[in-house]
């Protein structure tokens, strides 16, 4: 059944692409920066951040707990002046993992209970791991009946402190239960020695950013042994951080310059980075790009035609959306792997994208850990969005070939990248 939510006309692109897209903050980045800042020893000023929903929910989540956050410069500055955590608080996490598994154990060193709870789509997202290594520590955590929860919502009864410890995670659906603890850790009395105990781990980059962000604040982590973390207790540097461009939402944008043809070109793209969208020019070259980098400025080229792709996105889940979309234009088959999680995310994602590309007229099946799809002579189609960013961005990208695709909900790209639509248009525009 079709969603009654209004749609958006995807622009056809007619002609080759000559677009330079500058893309705001990293949303993995502003939301790490933020809880270090709240748990700093002094003031943070974070600048590059990025303002979307899932940022403000961040925001409004450190403010419930007592944490002073100013912004300016259109809200990409922010000054975090930390305080002691308190509660009784309400923490809404819209649908954003970040803060539901990040916030709980900030919420576990406030002075008293801070509840948790998101949108609809946010109570089936999974939580249940960090919830329990949050109860091994010895923090009483409940759910709306006091039974042990897996799920928002949820009750944190924090005492103000942790005393820290060593406990053991199974972090297979998602690498933010990692990072949620590993962030909190360095105010555990002992640390944390975190080991993983599942038989995956999915999107090492993002764990690899969390660490990367504790060291630059001054924290000593320890991750010389795979699936072992351990932070040592300390206080955690303010100062300044600056956040990188986005590059996975950097992602629907250099894809462009495949389908439509043409040249796409984003600024500030970093010599070195642990975001996963840094994948992102090898993965398009072997779908037909040409990519050049000079003087931090990432430049694709594409002719309109597309390859199919055969690789493991275990690093990069993020980007199998964008990846899809091309792998529908592309003739031929195309198989994503690696990416059993992405049925946790805003939407199981694994269905989504093969409901949306069968309704297309395409071929697509879930593989155990991903997606086969059988590429081209897609039709136009009302695209579900499932209330997901890169869905919505996966719509935007088919319709640059396909007449006649209209993308439900859009804005829903507003949890991540502000004005997506404006964006889109003037890109077509800079021809």
């Amino acid at each position: 059944m079709l969603s009654t939510l209004s749609s958006w006309p995807a622009p056809v692109a007619f002609d080759a692409l000559d677009a330079t897209v500058v893309v705001p903050g990293s949303k993995s980045l502003t939301n790490r920066a933020l809880p270090l800042a709240a748990l700093a020893e002094s003031p943070t000023t974070i600048r590059g951040a990025l303002r979307s929903r899932d940022a403000d929910l961040m925001i409004d989540a450190l403010r419930a707990l007592g944490v002073e956050v100013s912004s300016s410069d259109d809200g990409t500055t922010l000054v975090v002046t930390p305080a002691p955590l308190r509660g009784p608080a309400e923490i809404d996490c819209g649908l954003a993992g970040t803060v539901m598994r990040f916030v709980p154990p900030l919420a576990a060193l406030a002075d008293g209970p801070v509840r948790l709870d998101g949108d609809a789509g946010a109570r089936l997202r999974p939580m249940g791991p960090v919830l329990a290594a949050l109860a091994r520590l010895g923090v009483r955590v409940t759910g709306d009946d006091d039974a042990e929860p897996s799920h928002l919502p949820v009750v944190v009864h924090g005492v103000g402190t942790v005393a820290g410890g060593e406990i053991e995670i199974d972090a297979s659906a998602s690498s933010q239960f990692v990072s949620a603890l590993l962030l909190a850790a360095p105010r555990f009395g002992s640390g944390l020695t975190l080991h993983h105990v599942g038989e995956v781990l999915p999107s090492q980059p993002h764990i690899d950013m969390t660490i990367a962000a504790l060291r630059e604040r001054g924290v000593d982590v320890d991750d010389a042994a795979p699936g072992k973390w351990r932070v040592e207790p300390g206080p955690i540097a303010g100062g300044e951080v600056v956040i990188e461009p986005d590059l996975s939402n950097a992602g629907p944008f250099l894809a462009a310059a495949l389908v439509a043809g043409g040249t796409v070109r984003v600024p500030h793209w970093p010599d070195t980075t642990t975001q996963p969208g840094a994948l992102l020019p090898d993965l398009l070259a072997l779908m037909g790009a040409e990519i050049a980098l000079s003087d931090r400025v990432l430049e694709v080229s594409g002719s309109g035609e597309v390859r199919p792709i055969t690789v493991d996105l275990g690093l990069a889940g993020e980007l199998a959306p964008t990846i899809a979309a091309l792998a529908a234009l592309a003739p031929g088959t195309s198989r994503l792997t690696g990416i059993a999680h992405l049925r946790g995310h805003e939407t199981d994602r694994l269905a989504a994208l093969v409901t949306e590309i069968r309704r297309l007229g395409g071929g697509a099946d879930e593989l155990a850990d991903g997606l086969e799809i059988r590429g081209g002579n897609l039709q136009p189609a009302v695209v579900e969005t499932y209330h997901d960013h890169r869905m919505a961005t996966f719509g935007a990208i088919i319709g640059l070939a396909v007449p006649g695709i209209e993308v439900v909900d859009v804005e829903t790209t507003g949890k991540t990248l502000p004005d997506f639509p404006r964006m889109w248009s003037e890109m077509l525009r800079s021809r």
